[in-house]
């Protein structure tokens, strides 16, 4: 089963088989891709809601992956909708590609290359410059924001 994301239906992906979807990917789309989404949900395609414990288990994933503060709410239940469906998610969005694998789901690209190896971020200091492994608000030394570095 293909679970599609947003960008499948902006570039007017064509689907093979069975395909699902969710209700907030619905949401996110105007003109020509709503239609198109409300066609293929008109036409079979599933509208999942998952349940909590996928959608804990896709937290889980990016955070372990360290994606969890780029992914939004909607990736994060697209995420768990194809775990639950034991499915394949559609999308062209790199953080949910890193999310999906280790997450143990499987990820068809649209319009981008997919992505060639997992990343497990770790987070820099802008002021100080100490690395840590895990998300933070603000550096616990000096205070100052954080962002994504690629680890070495």
């Amino acid at each position: 089963m293909q679970v599609l994301d947003a960008s499948a239906f902006i570039h007017d992906y064509e689907p093979e088989g069975e395909t699902a979807s969710i209700p907030a990917v619905r949401e996110e789309l105007e003109d020509a891709a709503a239609y198109r989404y409300d066609a293929l949900a008109g036409g079979g395609m599933q509208v999942q809601v998952p349940g909590e414990a996928a959608l804990a288990s896709a937290r889980e994933a990016a955070r372990t992956t360290g994606d969890l503060d780029v992914l939004s709410e909607t990736d994060l239940r697209l995420l768990a909708a194809a775990y639950e469906l034991d499915g394949t998610v559609v999308t062209d969005d790199y953080a949910v590609q890193n999310a999906a694998d280790e997450l143990g789901v499987g990820v068809d690209v649209i319009e981008q290359a997919g992505i060639s190896e997992r990343r497990d971020w770790n987070f820099q200091c802008q002021g100080c410059g100490r690395e840590f492994e895990e998300s933070r608000e603000r550096c616990p030394v000096c205070g100052s924001d954080l962002s994504r570095k690629r680890p070495r």
